[in-house]
């Protein structure tokens, strides 16, 4: 099969190469080349990442770690559905119902975002740009699972075109594309993004099922979560939030499996623990402080309850550390994770319109992290400065 794919490769080339009949569609065929066989070289212009491997390898090492996130919220869709609406379901049953609802998504996501990558390819004349192998993923795991498809292609539209193309394409932009494309939908279209209608599958059809979420519930001052919450529909107990059988984004409820891709790209080197790490310690510091007040049902939710609810682990692990928007340096790591999981707790509790703070807490930060790596580098050449002075004097 190896050699059947090499030999049509080196068939066709010639025809995509400089003075052949499809010389203008050469981005297309490198684009497929390359994914299939690992190029003779590193990436070399644009991007950020300066490995032993090139960066559709790292993409697709970022994709695996998905990979549990995605599969459980398949389960997770169609384990809200049947429980709420009382009909019997199995294991798979439930996984076959979530993967019809989510595999169009998939769909929609890739071929619109990857049609525009290599449209831009061609009239540039450059490589397609890896970097949308994962915010194709990323982008149907973040919204809610009823969201119509014509939405979800406008969204890509928006976050490819204006939240990258535009700076340069991959590793020029300045805003995670992902989140960018959310925002989009948050601002353009409200009653799809928000409410309790949106975060089941078929919640707006069917009065039996209620579609709010453990956020939702908490900004309308309800207790849903508590360690002595009965198991039923509209109270949660941590352990359920953290398995993730919590209704939510596609992608979003479960820690577990959140960790488990995390794990995975400390593993491969991919993703920052540092960004992490900070991240915990800034939501959590944050958390005590409220848990100090504690004057409304946000507040006066336990710091570490915050850690598995929402969307903050899988933006903190997956969006926070994209090495393209956040941080360069590892002063500035720190720095911006901190800060990340910091103003998303804030925002949670201060904007109850809006609970989930990760989004915009990612967002905001991604504006200011060329502004800490400037500092931090401007500290660190004054430290060697004053150093030398010091030693010449």
């Amino acid at each position: 099969m190896k050699k059947l794919l090499r030999n049509f490769f080196d068939g066709v080339k010639p025809n995509f190469e400089k003075g052949g009949k499809f010389e203008k569609l050469h981005p297309a065929l490198d684009a497929f080349e390359t994914f299939v066989f690992v190029p003779g070289e590193t990436t070399h212009s644009g991007a950020h990442v300066r490995d032993g491997i090139d960066l559709k390898r790292t993409m697709f090492f970022v994709i695996i770690a998905l990979v549990p996130a995605l599969l459980f919220g398949m389960y997770n869709i169609g384990y809200q559905h049947f429980s709420q609406t009382g009909e019997a379901y199995t294991l798979t049953s439930a996984f076959l119902y979530g993967a019809i609802k989510v595999l169009p998504m998939i769909v929609v996501s890739y071929g619109v975002g990857l049609g525009i990558e290599f449209l831009f390819a061609i009239i540039r004349g450059h490589q397609v740009n890896e970097g949308y192998l994962v915010s194709g993923m990323l982008i149907p795991l973040i919204m809610p699972v009823d969201l119509p498809l014509w939405m979800l292609a406008i969204s890509v539209v928006f976050a490819v075109i204006i939240g990258k193309e535009v700076f340069g394409g991959t590793g020029m932009n300045i805003l995670n594309p992902a989140l960018t494309a959310r925002a989009f939908l948050f601002f353009a279209y409200p009653t799809f993004m928000s409410g309790n209608t949106v975060w089941v599958a078929d919640a707006s059809t069917v009065d039996a099922i209620s579609g709010e979420t453990i956020l939702g519930g908490l900004a309308a001052g309800k207790e849903v979560l508590s360690e002595t919450a009965a198991a039923g529909y509209g109270s949660w107990t941590p352990m359920e939030a953290f398995l993730g059988l919590i209704p939510g984004s596609v992608g979003e409820t479960s820690t577990l499996a959140i960790i488990l891709g995390a794990a995975f790209l400390l593993w491969t080197g991919i993703g920052s623990w540092r960004i992490m790490l900070s991240g915990l310690v800034g939501a959590t510091v944050m958390g005590l402080i409220f848990n100090a007040f504690s004057v409304n049902a946000l507040m006066a939710t336990p710091w570490y309850q915050h850690l598995v609810i929402g969307g903050f682990a899988f933006g903190l692990v997956f969006m926070a550390t994209d090495p393209v928007s956040a941080a360069q340096t590892n002063k500035g790591k720190w720095i911006y994770g901190f800060l990340v999981g910091f103003f998303a707790i804030m925002i949670r509790v201060f904007n109850p319109a809006y609970p989930e703070g990760i989004m915009l807490a990612i967002l905001l930060m991604n504006v200011f992290a060329p502004l800490i790596d400037h500092y931090v580098v401007e500290a660190n050449v004054k430290k060697r400065l004053k150093r030398m002075n010091t030693a010449n004097a």
